[in-house]
């Protein structure tokens, strides 16, 4: 059954965390209520937005009906947001406000570029022991761990996550050098890289945070299931090899990030220095990037676009 996206009612609410807080005197009854009251406004506007809720392009493909050339310039166009996400990644380590939002976003940086998650209490020796082969395995993303931490971690170049796509790229006849690159983008997709880095990898932290905030949610919130629900479809019945782990992969690690956004907002939120505006500001406006990478997308798949056309006769000629 393809399952589509949702939003829980009450998404968003006080934790145990901050609970225990209030139990230990740490937070005042009104400063809980006023920060109940803000993560309403949160889920509101975040949670709720209409891409998170209804969005048409992955609704669409979940169905599984996506042609070779729609499969192409899906694949295409998501590896640029998926490579230049390394940017924005780096921008929001080096403008980190404290070491452990340092760390933290460490944490997501060093995995996509190949450092695996070892299980806390898993010894680093226990993993040199392992056999060459066992060892090779670690690589896989069909393997791998969907929890823990980097520290610790050890990296493999198969780890890293755009190699994985490359592998389901390779699966529809491209190859890393049509792929991931400013220069075989869309404008829409242009936009929201560049939006990523300006909003997500902001020096401004209420700004970043709110931007990180949205983005994990909207990670978390369903279209990855989307996604692999299409390319399930696709796979059983067109494309039996096609390799799909990045896409299985994300759709289990995505909640684990966005756990750790409410964390984090925990923590920034009562600082004194807590810009509440700026944060919806970077979250929504972080979410309009995401729309018009998502519209952009459908609206190249409605009417024949002539750039998908000439995409797909190139490869056609490049494998004769």
């Amino acid at each position: 059954m393809v399952k589509t996206l949702t939003t829980p009612s009450d998404t968003l609410t006080i934790s145990s965390r901050i609970e225990e807080r209030l139990k230990k005197g740490e937070l005042t009854k009104r400063q809980v209520d006023q920060f109940q009251n803000f993560l309403k406004e949160v889920d509101r506007e975040f949670l709720h937005h209409r891409i998170i809720t209804n969005n048409t392009y992955t609704r669409w493909f979940s169905e599984g009906k996506a042609t070779d050339t729609e499969l192409r310039h899906f694949i295409k166009q998501f590896s640029i947001f998926s490579n230049q996400f390394l940017i924005a990644a780096l921008l929001k380590v080096i403008n980190s406000p404290t070491l452990q939002q340092s760390r933290a976003s460490r944490e997501i940086l060093l995995n996509e570029l190949g450092v695996i998650y070892r299980r806390v209490g898993q010894p680093t020796a226990s993993i040199a022991a392992q056999t060459e082969e066992s060892k090779d395995r670690e690589g896989d993303p069909e393997l791998v761990s969907t929890e823990g931490t980097v520290d610790g971690g050890i990296c493999r170049f198969r780890a890293a996550h755009f190699e994985w796509l490359t592998g389901v790229a390779e699966g529809l006849g491209l190859h890393y050098e049509d792929i991931g690159k400013r220069k075989h983008g869309r404008p829409a997709t242009l936009h929201f890289c560049d939006e990523l880095q300006r909003l997500y990898g902001s020096d401004d932290p209420a700004i970043a945070e709110g931007a990180s905030f949205a983005v994990e949610n909207w990670a978390a919130a369903g279209f990855w299931q989307e996604l692999e629900d299409g390319l399930m479809r696709i796979k059983q019945t067109r494309h039996p090899h096609l390799r799909l782990a990045f896409f299985t992969w994300h759709n289990r690690v995505e909640a684990q990030h966005a756990g750790h956004t409410l964390e984090e907002l925990e923590d920034v939120y009562f600082s004194p220095n807590f810009d509440r505006e700026k944060f919806l500001q970077g979250g929504k406006e972080i979410l309009e990037a995401i729309a018009v990478f998502w519209d952009g997308l459908e609206s190249d798949r409605l009417p024949p676009h002539p750039s998908l056309t000439t995409n797909n006769q190139q490869l056609t000629t490049h494998h004769e």
